[in-house]
């Protein structure tokens, strides 16, 4: 990330919204700090927001984009827990991790950790999730403090490290399956006739050699 993205990208809620267009507030610093974005496409961070990311870009202040959204108080997601059935798609839709809950168990919102993205209601099969207005007077940066700001960006990253270090020991496990069954196929398979075993042994290989060219990459 350029040093224009970083600066712009300090300036940015960090709620990873994605109310901008962009699939987290980094990916919205870098397409202003390239000319690819405008400055006036981040909801949460309002009129100031605008301001403060044009002092940095010297692009001429303007009025939100109303196809991003409006800018409005900070709200908090609430779970109904009588009517939540644990199906654990809110937690993979936060971006923050401030959703605790496990497979077919009740779900709640940890609220200081909350950005009040509003990922987790479209998602929601059974429309259990609501938004509490946290102060309807204050709307935007006003609403919103560089602590919290600071505290959601760390979260997002420690969650995409964790999403990436899940994703590999996965493939890992996948493989060495994969390789298991490879050493002994006929001991592994309900057929037994030669050729559809070496069907079979050239996909698993075919998998392994793309599993390998990933890694490379």
């Amino acid at each position: 990330m350029s040093d224009l993205a970083q600066r712009i990208n300090a300036a940015l809620p960090q709620t990873q919204c994605t109310r901008c267009g962009f699939p987290d507030c980094a990916s919205y610093a870098e397409a202003i700090a390239r000319g690819e974005a405008r400055i006036n496409q981040c909801p949460p961070g309002g009129v100031e927001g605008i301001a403060r990311l044009s002092d940095i870009t010297g692009q001429p202040t303007a009025p939100l984009d109303p196809t991003c959204g409006i800018e409005g108080p900070l709200t908090v997601a609430v779970i109904d827990e009588d009517w939540c059935i644990g199906c654990t798609l809110c937690i993979k839709a936060c971006p923050t991790d401030a959703i605790l809950g496990s497979n077919k168990r009740m779900h709640t919102v940890i609220e200081p950790y909350c950005t009040g993205c509003e990922l987790c209601l479209p998602v929601c099969p059974v429309d259990c999730i609501e938004l509490e207005v946290v102060d309807p007077k204050l709307t935007g940066w006003q609403a919103w403090t560089a602590a919290q700001a600071d505290q959601a960006r760390e979260r997002y990253s420690s969650r995409q490290l964790r999403l990436e270090r899940e994703k590999v020991e996965n493939d890992e496990r996948l493989e060495a399956k994969a390789r298991l069954k490879l050493a002994d196929l006929s001991e592994h398979s309900l057929h037994t006739d030669p050729a559809t075993l070496d069907k079979k042994r050239a996909i698993i290989e075919a998998a392994l050699a793309r599993a390998r060219a990933r890694r490379g990459e």
